[in-house]
């Protein structure tokens, strides 16, 4: 039996994202009762796949990866059995190309402790010294209200071809505004944790396929109950306790020892519990795919710098282009935008420019929140006042910005402490992917990652 032991009472998971997956899994292996509600047809949120009837072919919501040191993932995905789902090379590299001069480079991270890659010419980004990386260490002791761009040199060459691309990626929010705690937090745990902890890894088939599928799977295998098409309207409190859900289809009382995670977005969440504090300054992303077969030689994922697209994404029949933080540009049509970020991956990828091939273009308006230090003081912890209520999702405060990382570990955090305090007040303190007592000061280092979107 899993760690997390047993007990009588139900648990009830509201939201089927990746948070109440996680957490639904999670307390599901532990021999836990478990009710999973979502208020849609499907499961996955934001990070799922979708035959597009125009295009004729399956596509992936949004461009999501996962890293060989994001713990909280990997731990869910043994859980549901589906680490052989994932495609990657056999070594980490993060594949790049500067478009205003065609340069090309492959930034290879050690193994070992120490990071001795930065002192060699072929592993680090060109035209950099191998002590223009210590500035990172700045992020480190960060104040609260510090952005990326304040803690590191926003004029130097190392700024533009990784720290900006990568902490926009990371943070969905421009550098100058970002949290450089939270950026310190996700390179401590990948470029801080060498190559073992910086193997990129992308879905075989689709995001479905691979995170979410396999988990409704383990839970029906596991006797949950799995209810699609189901809105919570309201929670009726009594005293200190959640005392009854109100769905579309019914009433649900919550007896004397069950317990409800809410894995809902944060906006819903703050509608349905009192006096609720939660991030609300979202950030857009802009997806397109594109139905065309990518070159043979091609890598699975390459940044782009000095460019419109930001991150290229070769997938089975598909190429896709993520734009994070794309406030510029998520008013602009779709049209307009699918031919202009076409032209930065044919040249990225060696392919014609014209014509442009057919392709669907996605705007996430409110993708995640801002990671901004403003916005990151507004995150909530794991449990709340309430002594049987926990909360779930990417917004919640892990220490990490609103990532599959993120999400993922918000998850078991909510099932670790239902877990072990099964019959008693769940105690506060921030999400933790061992314990929900763990801290996740970003200054201490920690252990997990999460997407490069």
């Amino acid at each position: 039996m899993s760690p997390l032991g047993s007990g009588a009472g139900k648990i009830h998971v509201v939201g089927a994202g990746l948070a109440g997956l996680a957490a639904a899994v999670a307390l599901a292996d532990a021999e836990r009762r478990v009710a999973l509600y979502e208020s849609s047809q499907h499961a996955g949120g934001r990070c799922r796949s979708y035959l597009d009837g125009e295009l004729g072919v399956r596509i992936d919501n949004g461009n999501h990866l996962l890293l060989s040191g994001n713990r909280s993932a990997m731990t869910y995905l043994r859980l549901i059995a589906a680490l052989d789902t994932f495609d990657g090379p056999g070594e980490a590299g993060f594949p790049f190309v500067d478009l205003q001069n065609d340069e090309r480079w492959t930034l290879r991270p050690n193994r070992g402790a120490l990071p001795w890659w930065v002192l060699s010419p072929g592993r680090r980004v060109p035209g950099t010294r191998a002590c223009d990386y210590l500035a990172a260490l700045r992020l480190r002791d960060a104040g609260a209200d510090a952005t990326v761009a304040e803690r590191l040199d926003p004029g130097g060459l190392l700024y533009r071809r990784l720290w900006k691309p990568v902490a926009v990626a990371a943070l969905n929010t421009a550098a100058e505004a970002g949290s450089a705690r939270l950026f310190w937090q996700v390179l401590s745990e990948t470029l801080g944790r060498s190559a073992a902890a910086c193997r990129p890894l992308l879905p075989r088939e689709g995001l479905s396929e691979s995170l979410v599928d396999p988990a409704l799977a383990m839970l029906r295998a596991k006797g949950a109950e799995i209810h699609h098409a189901t809105r919570l309207r309201a929670i009726s409190f009594v005293g200190e306790r959640v005392a009854e859900l109100n769905f579309d289809s019914g009433l649900i009382d919550v007896a004397d020892g069950d317990r409800v995670v809410l894995a809902v977005p944060a906006a819903v969440a703050a509608r349905l519990v009192p006096e609720l504090v939660v991030p609300d300054d979202h950030a857009p992303i802009v997806n397109a795919h594109y139905r065309v077969a990518a070159p043979a030689a091609a890598p699975l994922f390459v940044g782009l710098v000095g460019g419109v697209a930001e991150w290229v994404f070769r997938k089975p029949g598909v190429v896709s282009v993520t734009v994070s933080a794309a406030d510029r540009l998520v008013d602009r049509p779709a049209d307009e935008l699918g031919e202009r970020l076409w032209r930065d991956v044919a040249r990225a990828l060696g392919l014609p420019a014209r014509p442009t091939p057919p392709s669907r273009v996605v705007k996430e308006r409110r993708a995640t929140f801002r990671a901004t230090p403003a916005q990151q003081r507004k995150r909530p912890p794991t449990a709340t006042r309430w002594n049987n209520l926990l909360l779930a999702g990417d917004y919640v405060d892990t220490g990490l910005p609103a990532t599959i990382e993120g999400a993922i570990r918000s998850g078991l955090a909510a099932a670790e402490a239902i877990a072990r305090l099964p019959d008693a007040r769940i105690p506060r303190g921030r999400a933790g992917s061992d314990s929900a007592e763990r801290s996740n000061d970003p200054r201490t280092g920690g252990d997990d990652l999460r997407r490069a979107r």
